[in-house]
């Protein structure tokens, strides 16, 4: 390597070091780039509509933001932290039905069960919640420290509003500066990177925010169907919780299913079925027909970023798991699958995704057919 290479690499480690000093910070940006990214698409649809400056839809854009959190504040929040607080109450009620169904099952055991089972010993139920609140203070410990104090948590929110206004004013200059940190012979390229990566993320959240208002649409209706109570908390958490891939499912059905618990265990399954049913039409039905232009990750590529994010960025890496693989995906595939490996020709020398298919017997016989090495020969 020549000493330039050396420098240069030696450069990107006090970068990268750099960056992992200050990831919180990297991470608010990214995030404020996100909201931006979104923003944008409706200040330029009130540009080309109203024909209006870029500085008037931006301001028309902060007043319809402004405006729909006003009415989410009057409207939606006040019932959703009425309920919220409600439904805390039930939940010890449909532990202590838990506690109680267990005690009843270890002193009468039905008969189907074998021997073994009714005469090992089994640990105390109180032992076993004692368990599972350690577990959850030792998993969820890091993101309750990191959302207790109120003044951080306004001063980051109000932190990412500035920057992201900021970045909504003059997205041009900012993306010059972002190409000038490049080689002068990549920018081009670089540009065109930066531009699937909007196309990427945009398509990821309108396809998100589709599929979580169709998840909390159903689930609220669902739980009223089922009369189970305070429907609209645990529909807007189904809602919230959509945004976080294959964990954020699983995590909205827990405080339904207690709910449920506290009053029988045919609710509780009731609201178990749902919740699959909800997850399978979701998946299955309801995005291949409204997000066919949703950017396509493989789902062991999501869990793996989620997997990896949320161990080195915390909870917050958690939250933006999926923009952030996304944007990773997008990178990886154009800077080094088709510029470095492929030299600027994607899809090349892969494997067919279906095996072929045998060739059809024409019913001649082996010695009249022609040699593989003549038909490769003809032309």
């Amino acid at each position: 390597m020549k000493l330039s290479d050396w420098i240069s690499l030696i450069c990107l480690l006090i970068a990268l070091v750099i960056l992992w000093r200050f990831r919180q910070i990297v991470l608010l940006l990214f995030a404020a780039v996100v909201i931006a990214i979104a923003l944008n698409s409706l200040v330029r649809y009130l540009m080309n509509r109203l024909g209006v400056s870029r500085s008037q839809a931006v301001g028309l854009t902060a007043g319809i933001v402004l405006l729909g959190l006003g009415l989410f504040t009057v409207l939606v929040l006040p019932l959703f932290i009425n309920q919220f607080e409600q439904l805390l109450l039930l939940i010890p009620q449909g532990f202590n039905r838990l506690r109680t169904w267990g005690i009843d099952t270890l002193n009468s055991p039905p008969q189907w069960l074998p021997d073994q089972f009714t005469s090992a010993e089994i640990p105390q139920f109180s032992d076993l919640i004692q368990q599972f609140v350690n577990l959850g203070t030792e998993v969820f410990g890091n993101f309750f420290s990191f959302f207790s104090g109120s003044l951080t948590i306004l001063l980051q929110i109000l932190l990412l509003l500035v920057i992201t206004m900021m970045l909504l004013s003059n997205p041009l200059a900012y993306r010059r500066l972002l190409l000038r940190l490049f080689p002068s012979w990549y920018r081009r390229r670089a540009d065109e990177i930066l531009t699937k990566c909007e196309t990427a993320l945009m398509s990821w959240l309108g396809g998100v925010s589709m599929s979580s208002l169709f998840v909390a649409t159903v689930s609220f209706l669902g739980l009223l169907a089922l009369r189970v109570p305070f429907p609209f908390a645990n529909a807007v958490l189904a809602g919230v919780f959509n945004f976080i891939p294959n964990i954020g499912p699983t995590l909205s059905a827990v405080f339904p299913i207690i709910v449920a618990l506290s009053q029988s265990f045919g609710s509780a399954i009731a609201v178990i079925v749902l919740y699959v049913l909800i997850q399978n039409l979701e998946s299955y039905w309801f995005s291949p027909m409204m997000m066919q232009q949703q950017v396509s990750l493989l789902p062991a590529a999501t869990l793996t970023g989620q997997i990896f994010f949320a161990t080195f960025l915390g909870p917050v890496g958690l939250i933006l798991a999926l923009p952030l693989t996304v944007v990773c995906k997008t990178w990886i595939e154009e800077a080094w699958i088709i510029d470095v490996l492929e030299k600027g020709k994607p899809e090349a020398n892969l494997p067919p995704l279906t095996p072929p298919m045998p060739p059809e017997d024409s019913g001649e016989a082996p010695d009249q057919a022609q040699p593989i090495a003549d038909k490769a020969d003809t032309p």
